[in-house]
Order: C-alpha cells, then sequence, then structure tokens
C-alpha cells in the first residue's frame, strides 16, 4: 500500500513541493541567522560553572576528598539523574526533590574529584541557557519575598528556583558522558511505561472519583479519566508529552530487535495512556509533538501526516473525536471556565504585572477572588505563561521565553550541523517534547504539579546535553553506534 501511494503522481508532487519549501525554508536569512547565532564557540569561557569548578577543585586538593570518595556511588551524577526522572512521577514530591538534591551533591563532588585530579572537560564557551536558567531560579527566589503571602509562597518558590537549577545539574552531569544520557533517556521512557501502565490499570478497574474533571452532561459516553500516579489526568497528559518522544527516538537509535520491541511497547502504553486522560490539551500537544517530530526527520512526513489525521476522524472512536473537536466550545463546562479564569487573571495582572503577586497556590487564592469573574474559583490561571506573570512578575515571563529561544536554537543549530543519526534523533525528541508541553500550556498550568515540573526541568538539561555533543568530543561508543548512519533530516 505504501509503495502504491509513493509511486502515484499525487504523492510525489507533494513530495516535491515539500522537499522545495523545506529547501528554501532551511536557506532563508531567517532561519539562517536563527541557526548560525546558536553556535557554541570553543574556548576556556569565563563562567560561573568554570569558576566553581576551580574552587572545588582547589577545596578537594586542600581536603584530601578526592582519595576519600574514591569509587564511591556519589561520584556518579549520571546514576542519581536516572533515577531521579525514573521515580519523581511515582515518589511523593519531597522525596523526588530529595532525589535532585542528591544528584546536584554527586554533580558538585564529581566536578571537584575531576578538578583536582586535573582531567579537564573538552573546552567549550558556556550553554547559554544555563546561565538564563540561574537567572530564572533567581527571580522565583526573590519573588517569595514580594509575594502577598511570603510564608504562603516559601515552599513553591524554593520549589520552583531549585528545580530550575536542576536543569543545570543535568547538563554538568550529562554533556560528556555518553553511556550517562542513554541511562537517562532509557529510565525515563521506561519510567512513563510503568506511569501509562498504572493509568491502563485505572481505567480496566475503574477508578474512583475519576470522573470528577468532565462535564458530564456534554461528555456522558466518557466513563472516567485516567490520573495515574499524578493525581490528575491534565497533569499525567502533561508528563506523557515530555516522555513520548524521547520512547519514540528510542526505537530508533536502539540497535538490539529485544529493546526495539520494549520501547515500542512503552510508546503503545503512553498513546493508551493519553487517550484515556480525555485531556483535549494534550491531546494538541501531541499532535504538535509528533509533528514536529516526524518534519524533522523527513519532510515527506508532511503528506503522511494529513493523510494520517483524515484517517484518524474515521477510525478513531466517536467519544474522543467529539471530546477533541469540543476545543473552544463554551458550552463545554471546563472551557468556559478558563476563559472565566484568564478573564479575571489579566484583570488582576493590571495591578500585579510587574513583580506578581508571588508563587504557588495561597498567594493566588488570596488575590484572585477580588478580580474573579463570575464567582469562578480556581487555584491557578489555567494557562502557563500567565501564570508566570502572577507568580514572578513579566521579568520571569521574558526570561522564561529567553530560556526557551536558546534552548530550542542551540537544538537546531547541533541537527543542522550533525550528520550523527543517533543524536539527531534524540534532539529531535527534545525539540518535540517541549514544544507538545508548551501548546499543552496554553490551555493549563504546567507547574502546578512540581513533579512535573522537576521533568520539565531535567529534560532541558538533557537537551543542554544533547546540543553541545559534536564529533569532538564523542564516546568511542557512540562513533561505532553511528557509522554509516549518515544524518536526520
Amino acid at each position: 500500500m505504501l509503495r502504491i501511494l509513493q509511486a502515484s503522481l499525487i504523492y510525489r508532487v507533494i513530495a516535491a513541493v515539500a522537499a522545495a519549501f523545506g529547501g528554501q525554508w532551511r536557506a532563508s536569512a531567517i532561519i539562517s541567522r536563527f541557526l548560525a547565532g546558536a553556535r557554541v564557540a570553543e574556548g576556556a569561557g569565563v563562567s560561573i560553572l568554570t569558576k566553581l569548578r576551580a574552587f572545588l577543585g582547589a577545596a578537594f586538593r586542600a581536603l584530601r576528598l578526592d582519595k576519600l570518595l574514591r569509587g564511591s556511588i556519589f561520584l556518579r551524577p549520571d546514576l542519581w539523574c536516572a533515577a531521579t526522572l525514573a521515580l519523581s512521577p511515582i515518589i511523593p514530591t519531597l522525596a523526588a526533590a530529595g532525589l535532585a538534591g542528591v544528584s546536584m551533591l554527586s554533580a558538585l563532588l564529581k566536578t571537584g574529584a575531576d578538578a583536582a585530579a586535573g582531567n579537564q572537560p573538552p573546552k567549550r564557551a558556556e550553554h547559554h541557557t544555563a546561565r538564563y536558567a540561574i537567572l530564572f531560579a533567581g527571580i522565583y527566589f526573590v519573588s517569595i519575598f514580594t509575594s502577598v503571602t511570603v510564608s504562603g509562597s516559601l515552599y513553591g518558590g524554593l520549589l520552583q528556583s531549585f528545580f530550575a537549577l536542576f536543569s543545570i545539574v543535568m547538563y554538568v552531569a550529562l554533556r560528556d558522558d555518553w553511556r550517562g544520557i542513554m541511562l537517562a533517556v532509557r529510565a525515563f521512557a521506561l519510567s512513563g511505561a510503568a506511569v501509562a501502565g498504572y493509568g491502563i490499570l485505572q481505567y480496566l478497574r475503574g477508578a474512583s472519583g475519576a470522573s470528577g474533571w468532565l462535564d458530564a452532561e456534554m461528555f456522558s459516553g466518557i466513563g472516567l479519566r485516567v490520573y495515574s500516579t499524578l493525581g490528575n489526568p491534565n497533569v499525567l497528559a502533561e508528563y506523557l508529552l515530555l516522555v513520548i518522544p524521547f520512547s519514540a527516538a528510542l526505537i530508533l537509535t536502539e540497535k538490539r530487535a529485544i529493546a526495539k520491541l520494549v520501547f515500542t511497547g512503552a510508546l503503545g502504553a503512553m498513546l493508551l495512556c493519553m487517550a484515556l486522560t480525555f485531556a483535549r490539551g494534550g491531546w494538541l500537544g501531541l499532535i504538535i509533538a509528533a509533528a514536529v517530530f516526524l518534519v524533522m526527520l523527513d519532510r515527506r512526513f508532511i503528506l503522511i501526516g494529513i493523510v494520517g489525521l483524515a484517517a484518524l476522524y474515521f477510525l478513531l472512536p466517536d467519544v474522543i473525536i467529539s471530546r477533541f473537536l469540543s476545543i473552544g466550545n463554551l458550552k463545554d463546562g471546563s472551557t468556559s471556565y478558563r476563559v472565566y479564569i484568564w478573564l479575571g487573571t489579566l484583570s488582576m495582572l493590571r495591578d500585579f504585572w510587574l513583580v506578581g503577586i508571588g508563587p504557588g497556590v495561597t498567594a493566588f487564592n488570596k488575590m484572585y477572588p477580588l478580580y474573579g469573574y463570575n464567582a469562578v474559583a480556581a487555584p491557578h490561571s489555567h494557562n502557563q505563561f500567565l501564570q508566570l506573570v502572577c507568580d514572578a512578575g513579566v521579568t520571569a515571563l521574558v526570561i522564561f521565553v529567553i530560556i526557551l529561544f536558546s534552548h530550542l536554537r542551540s537544538l537546531a543549530a547541533s541537527i543542522a550541523r550533525s550528520t550523527d543519526k543517533t543524536l539527531n534523533y534524540l534532539r529531535i525528541a527534545a525539540i518535540s517534547a517541549m514544544l507538545g508541553f508548551l501548546a499543552q500550556g496554553v490551555t493549563d498550568y504546567s507547574f502546578y504539579n512540581y513533579r512535573v515540573t522537576l521533568m520539565f526541568w531535567a529534560s532541558v538539561g538533557l537537551g543542554m546535553a544533547l546540543s553541545c555533543r559534536d564529533a569532538a568530543i564523542a564516546s568511542p561508543e557512540l562513533n561505532s553506534d553511528a557509522s554509516g548512519n549518515g544524518g536526520a533530516a
């Protein structure tokens, strides 16, 4: 069937148009500037991380900690980062923060031990995204003390700041460790499969309280919405959007048939679980993530994607089609609920746009009722970008957008100058995960669940580590795995 389609005149015309458009787009001044501006210049680099490395090396030599910790598991930040990725969606928030803290300590100890031993990392300028992440964490920390309720914002503000810094931990721990990158990605995908499996089990057994996130009159055909270990179907969808692209990339990068089979099963479980969340924002994010992933692999997927979307309309159950097509329908209680919250939030931000009202539910609940429309109560603004302004002012939003731009640009530039398929598949996954996650953030506050916040910043750190790798620092394993593979589109 596929060969018949490829031989058809329509296919060849659309494929030629797609290739021509893609070539013009790639050669355009805007895209050329976008990619060229993200090149990481080699050099010693004077940065916070460089100075920290020098300080830790001196401290280790003075205290002889390098000899004391030799062979210790605390010199394996890759293991602790992988454990954080694998366990955070399953364990309580503070336990996940504890794992992230141990990962940070391990990265510091490893950096100090390497510096004391004279092991110099490849020379490169530090990643711009890391600098902006530090700034973002600082802004959130300051927002605690400009909050309308300092005590109410302390917990949320500290976690938001700490988890933003965890992206740098991931970057430092994995940027020169190919095996560590693969360990982290595999742990991420397998954990996502476990979370999805539990969600599917909830659906089969009939989870209690799972129908509370639904307009029962409009969607009487939906029995329940699964939430797995994350307590909310929308939160579960946000988490799955971060994991699914990496699972798809592993199917392409794994060499062993059994590994490909395992990750194919993991991807299937996560896609089924995503469907069972009945999260329309999550479905929209998944479509965007899949479109970006496939088109970046090969422009000819544009045609297949158009045909596939048309086929889904006839193949999917009516309950899913009606649920998705209800996006924007104000007769749906959850849609009108969000519109009222957005209006109330915008009204509130006229008075608090500069520094916000402070992080956390307590601060929002203290001020929002004074501005809310139609007596609608809400724990947050149900929009990622509006909530950042609520938490820490317009500066937090600006720095967040700069982080996204810097992160996506560095990944895109590394793909453009690389001929290594293995790396490029993972880089494409990092871009797809980010864009899908941000798409759902238009309809919900994606950082409301702190464990998802941690997963987001972990994926940013993983993307930074992937974008800074090149042929000069690739491990022998990577070179042998990638030999003869060519490059992803």
